[in-house]
């Protein structure tokens, strides 16, 4: 096996915006910079600056006296609330390495990053949305040895109360920006998320350029209405290229279009992000109630997944706001139009790389570049992507070339203009609402349902949701029925994430075909649209 290539980030010492600096120390800086302006904003409370940095310390001192130290990493699974801040800056500030679970995420996937990833501790919410996550983390850590410690944002009736932790005043060590600054979580081909490693460096450089495109200063204010685990608000500029230039984030304790409008209203939000399936709710609520007012919107960043052009032009028509398309990976490359680019270019297209160090390629399946005009599998290197998953070598051997181009597993093409345009992914990752899912994973756990012989899994397009699941069964004898609701009820039990339970159930006597005698999943996305969801 040839040596895995490796990015050298010095390299990139160079570019404007690039510091050796890590994101404890950036916030000690703004804390100086910008003190008494209000930092985050989530429904029950603010903080300023000063006040951010204040807690953070008093934190990391409480984190260090539990034994959480420089290398160990931390599972933090926390809703959209000022505490997720705090936890991830405290972290970073004693040289801990949170990983980014998301709030969807349930046993199955958490017991998949405890096995890789060893957390010494688990943060977690002590409900959220009515799930009990605190009896999860509970069961995590009488199973998992290494779990030391469970963090309870909340009333805990086990574990340490987030809000307790404090300790005396220490000298934390000198953190390596160069060294990962947090773990984001991707999905993968066994359904258990592969870690991608984001350095500190690397990381605020995304945020920067990503805030410059988008033209940020001390006067924005940034709606974080996805969950911040989302490489997409946590750093697209999101809540770091917010915070960098001085400006105010909020929080929206849900994804509920009335909690999203509602905020953007009261805190005269200027930009935020959302999936096209968010948008399309959002418009329908304004269509209708006249009680929210969007005047303040300058910017209204779509990403996550395809945004259909007749959606795009739609935005363009009827929102008083600017529409910048965002093409990303948690991996790294960032794409967004510009605000000075016309209508045209941004309800087509997914706009440019955003730092001038990227390097990007779109080749054809023997990975020969494609001439401008022709869609080819997208390709990218440079100072904010990747060289590697933790722990992941067969994933690394498949995801990078060797000259360290990170493969992104959709389709593009460049326009003559040199924007970007998408056309979907390549393989059958079903990107449903934003959140990637493989059909495997839901494949293997239903074939172990007493009921079913066979089954197939695939994304179908959908207005709403950009695409449904579909799980296709065949019973295990002729006579049996499996409906929506027996599916439904056994991932349930199965402790599979909420979100990748299917929206749709199909049940066949026998499959459609290839000449290789593989069940046909290009006609079987056909039967799918065929039917009612």
């Amino acid at each position: 096996m040839k040596e895995r290539y490796k990015k050298n980030l010095t390299a990139y010492e160079y570019l404007e915006g690039w510091e050796k600096v890590s994101l404890s120390e950036h916030l000690k800086n703004w804390a100086i910079r910008y003190s008494d302006r209000v930092a985050l904003v989530d429904e029950e409370r603010k903080i300023t600056y000063q006040e951010m940095e204040e807690k953070v310390e008093k934190l990391a001192r409480g984190f260090f006296r539990i034994g959480i130290k420089n290398g160990d990493t931390v599972l933090v699974q926390l809703p959209n609330r000022i505490s997720i801040v705090e936890v991830i800056f405290a972290l970073c500030r004693t040289g801990a390495i949170p990983i980014m679970a998301l709030p969807a995420h349930r046993e199955s996937e958490i017991e998949g990053i405890i096995k890789l990833a060893k957390p010494c501790a688990y943060v977690v919410a002590e409900r959220y949305l009515g799930y009990e996550y605190l009896t999860m983390a509970q069961k995590m850590k009488e199973k998992y040895p290494c779990l030391k410690e469970i963090i309870v944002d909340g009333e805990p009736k086990c574990g340490i109360a987030l809000r307790e932790l404090e300790g005396e005043a220490v000298e934390f060590p000198e953190v390596d920006s160069y060294e990962p600054a947090v773990y984001l979580l991707s999905g993968g081909t066994t359904g258990i998320p592969k870690m991608i490693p984001r350095t500190h460096s690397d990381y605020m450089y995304n945020a920067r350029m990503s805030a410059k495109r988008c033209r940020l200063d001390k006067d924005s204010v940034y709606l974080a209405a996805l969950p911040v685990a989302h490489n997409f608000p946590l750093c697209c500029p999101g809540l770091l290229g917010t915070l960098d230039v001085g400006g105010k984030v909020v929080l929206a304790a849900t994804t509920s279009p009335d909690d999203i409008l509602n905020m953007i209203t009261e805190e005269k939000v200027t930009i935020t992000a959302l999936v096209p399936a968010m948008v399309n709710v959002c418009m329908e609520l304004l269509s209708f109630d006249d009680d929210y007012d969007i005047s303040s919107l300058k910017i209204l960043q779509v990403g996550g997944a395809m945004l259909e052009d007749t959606l795009a032009e739609k935005i363009t028509r009827e929102l008083p706001c600017k529409l910048m398309q965002v093409f990303g990976t948690a991996e790294g490359l960032l794409c967004f139009t510009s605000l000075n680019d016309t209508d045209e270019i941004i309800c087509k297209c997914q706009g440019t790389p955003v730092s001038p160090a990227d390097e990007i390629k779109i080749v054809d399946e023997e990975d020969n570049e494609v001439p401008d005009g022709v869609f080819g599998e997208l390709l990218s290197r440079g100072p904010y992507t990747i060289d590697h998953y933790f722990m992941a070598e067969e994933a690394n051997q498949l995801s990078f070339t060797e000259d360290g181009f990170y493969r992104t597993g959709d389709r593009a093409m460049r326009t003559p203009e040199k924007n970007i345009r998408m056309g979907g992914r390549i393989k059958e990752q079903i990107n449903r609402a934003g959140e990637k899912i493989m059909p495997s994973e839901i494949e293997n756990l239903l074939c172990e349902h007493p009921l079913v012989k066979e089954v197939a899994v695939v994304g179908v397009p959908d207005e709403v949701l950009g695409n449904r699941i579909c799980a296709f069964v065949m019973p295990s004898m002729e006579e049996n029925d499996v409906t929506h609701s027996d599916v439904q009820k056994f991932l349930r039990e199965r402790k599979l994430a909420s979100y990748k339970i299917p929206d749709q159930v199909i049940q066949v006597a026998f499959w459609p075909l290839t000449s290789m005698g593989k069940i046909d999943k290009k006609e079987l996305v056909e039967m799918a649209k065929e039917r009612e969801a």
